[in-house]
């Protein structure tokens, strides 16, 4: 039953489906409880709960499998998603079960993992969603099917989002590379690193559509009566809170 709560609680299939619905809060809300602090209460009682009921017959396959099904099913959802900001929502769902899984494991090296993805996590998608919000106030449209070559008039957003993005793909040298499943000697083990690779591939897909739908060429180019090329640059104030995150991602 706790169990049940901590994983209604971090959005974890099946009870995922609430989070993509309350996205229609401001892009800050978004930023502050669905990627830094509400939506990590249920992993956070993972993990306390993980030492002492890490051995207990039904606790593995239980947190396991629901964390390797929420990174897949995130994942393969975020793909097919046209709103920027409903990327992230799933890529946000994929990013829990990707830490439900290091923490419900239960050992040192997996436990040490997920307290660095927890904080990295919290890092780039609040500047993933902060910049999301950037577009929308500026282009007002967060359908990357109308959002065309922005990259190069707003270079700043641009490499914010790049840097963010390439820590949520878990590339080196930025924090989410650190975040790994190292050990495997646990019960379930291979099975979860087997899922865990193919949720990875995932995160990097949707990290690079994410990317590519929000600076790159409009997807609904062959319509250009609604594809927006040419809205007013942001200022240096509205960027840099994503940025002073940006910088934070690569520092650590």
């Amino acid at each position: 039953l706790v169990l049940v709560g901590a994983l209604t609680k971090s959005a974890q299939v099946p009870f995922h489906s609430w989070l993509p619905r309350a996205m229609n809060a401001p892009t800050p809300v978004s930023a502050y409880l669905h990627s830094a602090t509400m939506v990590k209460a249920g992993v956070y009682l993972v993990a306390r709960f993980s030492p002492a009921f890490a051995a207990a017959p039904p606790w593995r396959p239980i947190v396991l499998g629901a964390g390797i099904a929420s990174m897949l099913i995130g994942g393969y959802r975020a793909l097919r998603q046209h709103d920027i900001k409903l990327v992230l929502a799933y890529g946000t769902i994929s990013q829990l079960g990707l830490m439900m899984v290091l923490f419900g494991a239960g050992t040192p090296e997996t436990t040490f993992a997920g307290c660095t993805l927890l904080i990295a996590h919290g890092i780039f998608k609040a500047s993933l969603f902060m910049l999301v919000g950037v577009v929308d106030h500026q282009a007002h449209t967060r359908d990357l099917r109308h959002l065309d070559m922005l990259g190069r008039r707003w270079p700043l957003v641009a490499a914010t989002g790049a840097v963010v993005a390439a820590s949520m793909a878990g590339l080196p040298p930025l924090l989410g590379f650190i975040a790994t499943l190292g050990d495997v000697s646990f019960a379930w083990g291979p099975w979860s690193l087997a899922g865990v690779v193919v949720g990875s591939a995932l995160t990097v897909a949707y990290s690079a559509r994410f990317l590519w739908g929000a600076f790159g060429p409009a997807e609904g180019a062959e319509r250009p009566e609604v594809v927006v090329s040419d809205p007013p640059p942001p200022s240096v104030a509205f960027v840099a809170p994503a940025a002073v995150l940006a910088v934070l991602t690569v520092l650590f």
